[in-house]
């Protein structure tokens, strides 16, 4: 029945779009081909103009020169997050800095001049403070920021991640806007995981090593490279995603365990004035600061690797005062997390500043740099942490030496019996 009223209906023009008829709708525009449309879709094609644009707007925008922060700007935030390490920091500063100006520069009509960027290399002991460096001015940053490993790449074609994976990390940051992934900034960790066994070139298949490196080159130094979008191994059915790495900075960093005695080498090697060796000015506590490109070389990084990574920077070994300022004076450091989060159970954490020292005693004694003073940290307060809780009258906890002793020496003694 209802069939007969529909066909004995008289003929009412329809929204080609919605299909939608005349009389449900406000106004039918009619097109010269014949074509409708009503305002209804109108409006939501308007919308969705609006909101691609507003989305355009809002993943690059503009770089103004009063905007950006200045290099000293820069390092003093860092100097809240991470303690000493002034020459690293002023070198990072100084990199974010100039690429911010690089960006502004790409964005004018009138570019006479092409500005390279500068990739940076920092090399330091495990626990200096490399990755919270990383960690730290990614807080500070208007373009993406990504932190990768190093360790999980190989050669394409093996078991492990392309290089092309750390990319993929970037757009996932960018929320896959290529433009604004197109800025952006990666931090490269344990780069000197991919060194290659020897100085010499290698004979035979390096798959984590010299074959990273060879991959790494064209990424480093601004190539169009087509991206998987959900990272790990490249098919040829899968669709990929194109990255100008032009203008995205990299930064590298890895602990190059054993560089020191490569530049110990060097530096006994070179004579001053009538065959004499220049032994007496070497700091030999920290043979770091002499570090050179071609350090980098011996350890088994690549010339072409090297050249394109143009700033070398180091990070000091740390000593027991800067270990003892990491204990509480950064916004977020250690001791200021514990008792935050006894505060949470509504106690009062305190510390006697004899037991800050015995810490700071202890992690120099296990040679593990900042990362010991958290481990340490952890025996002592463990059962603290078990227990209070439970105890609901319980509002005020000191940490005492002799509690923080008695701590250490039985984690260690029952280690110890568990070994034997």
């Amino acid at each position: 029945m209802a069939n007969d009223e529909n066909h004995n209906r008289p003929h009412e023009d329809h929204c080609s779009f919605c299909g939608q008829p005349r009389s449900e709708v406000g106004v039918l525009f009619t097109g010269s081909n014949g074509a409708q449309i009503c305002d209804q879709c109108i409006e939501r094609g308007y919308d969705m103009l609006a909101e691609s644009e507003r989305i355009q707007e809002q993943s690059a925008p503009q770089i103004e020169m009063d905007e950006l922060l200045k290099p000293a700007e820069i390092k003093a935030f860092l100097d809240q997050y991470v303690i000493g390490q002034d020459a690293a920091k002023r070198y990072m500063s100084v990199a974010v800095y100039n690429h911010y100006k690089r960006l502004m520069h790409a964005q004018g009509t009138d570019r006479d001049i092409d500005i390279d960027k500068s990739n940076i290399v920092m090399v330091g002991q495990t626990g200096t403070g490399k990755t919270l460096l990383a960690r730290t001015i990614a807080k500070l940053l208007n373009v993406p920021f990504t932190i990768v490993d190093a360790t999980v790449l190989t050669e394409a074609g093996y078991v492990g991640e392309d290089v092309e994976s750390i990319l993929s990390r970037l757009l996932q940051v960018a929320d896959y806007d290529v433009a604004l992934a197109e800025r952006g900034i990666v931090f490269i960790d344990e780069i000197d995981k991919i060194a290659r066994k020897g100085d010499n070139p290698s004979i035979t298949r390096d798959v984590s090593g010299e074959g990273v490196q060879q991959a790494l080159l064209k990424i480093l130094e601004g190539t169009v490279v087509n991206v998987p979008p959900q990272g790990g191994r490249k098919h040829p059915d899968q669709k990929f995603i194109q990255v100008n790495t032009a203008n995205i900075l990299f930064i590298c960093g890895g602990a190059f365990d054993g560089i020191e005695k490569k530049i110990a080498q060097r530096l006994n090697t070179q004579a001053v004035g009538y065959g004499q060796l220049q032994r007496e000015r070497v700091d030999k506590q920290n043979l770091m600061q002499y570090i050179l490109p071609q350090d980098l070389k011996s350890f088994g990084l690549i010339p072409e690797l090297i050249g394109r990574m143009p700033v070398l920077t180091y990070l000091e070994p740390l000593d027991r005062d800067a270990l003892r300022r990491i204990l509480t004076e950064p916004k977020n450091s250690i001791i200021k997390q514990y008792v935050e989060l006894f505060k949470l159970d509504g106690i009062k954490l305190t510390f006697e500043p004899a037991v800050l020292d015995y810490i700071v005693d202890k992690a120099t004694e296990y040679k593990l740099g900042a990362r010991g003073l958290r481990s340490i940290c952890e025996s002592i307060m463990m059962d603290s942490m078990f227990e209070l809780p439970s105890q609901r009258t319980r509002k005020n906890f000191r940490v005492t030496l002799a509690y923080a002793k008695g701590k250490i020496e039985t984690d260690k003694f029952r280690k110890l019996k568990a070994v034997g």
